[in-house]
C-alpha cells in the first residue's frame, strides 16, 4: 500500500549550473525514497541568469520529470532556458520579467501551500528577492554563499527567520558544519574558537607540497583534475574561504564584514587578474611562487609542523591564511580535497568537535541542499 501524501514542498529553484543541476538529478532520482516517507518535491519553476521557467499553475503542478531532465541535459551542452520553449505545460520569462514571476509565485504560494526559493547562484543579485520571499512566508534554502556575505543587515533579516531558512551547503558542501555549530550554540555551550580547512582547492594543494613538489607544479595538476576554478586565482587569493569563515563569525555573534577579516593571498597583487591574464599568470606567474613557498614548508618541516590554509574565528579576530600546525592534528593530517573543521567550546576545549569529510564538489554540495529542503518538510505538513 503506498505511503499516504503528508508534504509537498513547491520548489523554485534559481541557478542552472553545475549545483543546480546535480540538484534536479538528484530529486529526480530520489522520488522513490521520498514517496515512501510522504514526501514530494514540486519544482515549480526553475531560472538561470536570463530567464526562468515557470508551471502553468503553481498551486497545483509542477515541471515534470521529463522536463527536468532535458533541461539539465541542455543546460549541460550550454543552452539557455529559452531553448526549451513549447516542450511543455510551462510559460517562460526572460529578464527583467522573470524577477517579477518569482515574486508573484511566492506570493502565490507563501500565503497557501508555501514555497522553498532554493539559490544555487553565485550572485549577489539574489539578496532582495530573498528577503522578498522571506517576507511572504516562503522558506529558503542556500548554496550561494553570497547573499550571507553582503551587509550584515541583510544577514541579520535572512537568518532572523531561522526556522524557514537553510544554508549548510554554504560551508562545506554536505558536511554538518553549520548544523554542528548551531546545535553547540543552542545548548549553551559557547563556542570559542573555529579552525578550519575549508578550501578542497587549497587542501590539495598544501597536502601535495608535503611531498616536495614545486607549488606550479601543484597547481597545475588540481587545475587539470577540476579541483580550482577556470583561473585558479579565484581559488588561491582565499577570498571564498573568506566568505565561509564570514559566515560562520556571523554565526557566532560577530557583526563583521569582509574588510574585517585578514585574508592573506598566495599571490602578489602584481600577479593579479588586473595585471596578468590567466595564460600568462600559469605559463610565466606560478613558477615565480615556487622557491618562496617551498621555503615556507621546509621551515614548517624542520619544526615537526605542516602548511595548512585554514580560516580562524576567534572571538576578536577572523583571519584566513597560512598556518604551521602538527602534523599529528586533525588539520595536519588532512590529505587531498577533503575538508576539515575543528570547533571548540566549552565541552570541546580540550579535545574539539572534528568535522571531516568530502568538502567540494557538484555532487556533494547538491546532496547538501536537497538535505535542507528535505528538513524543512514539517512546514509544509498537509492537515490531517
Amino acid at each position: 500500500m503506498p505511503t499516504p501524501v503528508k508534504s509537498v514542498l513547491p520548489v523554485v529553484l534559481l541557478g542552472c549550473g553545475g549545483v543546480g543541476r546535480y540538484l534536479l538529478r538528484h530529486i529526480v532520482s530520489c522520488r522513490p525514497l521520498h514517496a515512501n516517507q510522504g514526501v514530494a518535491i514540486r519544482v515549480v519553476g526553475v531560472a538561470d541568469s536570463s530567464s526562468l521557467l515557470v508551471a502553468d499553475d503553481v498551486s497545483s503542478s509542477g515541471l515534470d520529470d521529463a522536463l527536468l531532465t532535458h533541461l539539465c541535459a541542455a543546460k549541460s551542452a550550454g543552452s539557455p532556458l529559452s531553448s526549451l520553449l513549447g516542450q511543455g505545460n510551462y510559460q517562460l520569462f526572460r529578464n527583467p520579467e522573470a524577477r517579477s514571476k518569482v515574486i508573484d509565485a511566492a506570493t502565490t504560494l507563501g500565503r497557501t501551500t508555501g514555497l522553498v526559493l532554493v539559490d544555487c547562484s553565485a550572485t549577489y543579485d539574489t539578496v532582495s528577492l530573498m528577503k522578498d520571499a522571506v517576507d511572504h512566508g516562503c522558506c529558503i534554502v542556500l548554496a550561494n554563499k553570497k547573499p550571507l556575505t553582503g551587509a550584515y543587515e541583510d544577514f541579520q533579516n535572512l537568518v532572523s527567520n531561522f526556522r524557514r531558512i537553510r544554508f549548510e551547503s554554504t560551508v562545506g558542501a554536505g558536511l554538518p558544519v553549520i548544523a554542528s555549530v548551531t546545535r553547540i550554540i543552542a545548548s549553551g555551550d559557547p563556542v570559542s574558537r573555529i579552525v578550519g580547512s575549508l578550501s578542497g582547492t587549497l587542501g590539495y594543494v598544501m597536502s601535495e607540497l608535503e611531498d616536495g613538489k614545486r607549488f606550479s607544479e601543484v597547481v597545475k595538476t588540481a587545475k587539470s583534475l577540476g579541483f580550482t576554478e577556470p583561473d585558479p586565482r579565484d581559488d588561491l587569493g582565499g577570498m571564498d574561504v573568506a566568505r565561509k569563515a564570514l559566515i560562520l563569525a556571523r554565526l557566532l555573534g560577530q557583526q563583521i564584514s569582509m574588510d574585517n577579516i585578514d585574508v592573506e593571498s598566495l599571490y602578489p597583487s602584481k600577479l593579479g587578474p588586473d595585471a596578468v591574464s590567466t595564460e600568462d599568470f600559469l605559463e610565466n606567474g606560478l613558477v615565480q611562487l615556487d622557491k618562496g613557498m617551498e621555503e615556507r614548508v621546509k621551515a614548517a618541516s624542520s619544526r615537526g609542523n605542516v602548511l595548512r590554509y585554514v580560516c580562524e574565528i576567534g572571538s576578536t579576530r577572523c583571519q584566513v591564511g597560512l598556518k604551521e600546525l602538527p602534523k599529528d592534528s586533525a588539520l595536519g593530517r588532512l590529505r587531498g580535497s577533503d575538508n576539515v573543521v575543528e570547533i571548540y567550546s566549552r565541552c570541546y576545549e580540550s579535545s574539539p568537535l572534528v568535522i571531516q569529510g568530502a568538502g567540494a564538489g557538484n555532487d556533494t554540495t547538491a546532496a547538501g541542499v536537497l538535505a535542507d529542503i528535505m528538513d524543512l518538510q514539517d512546514l509544509f505538513q498537509k492537515p490531517a
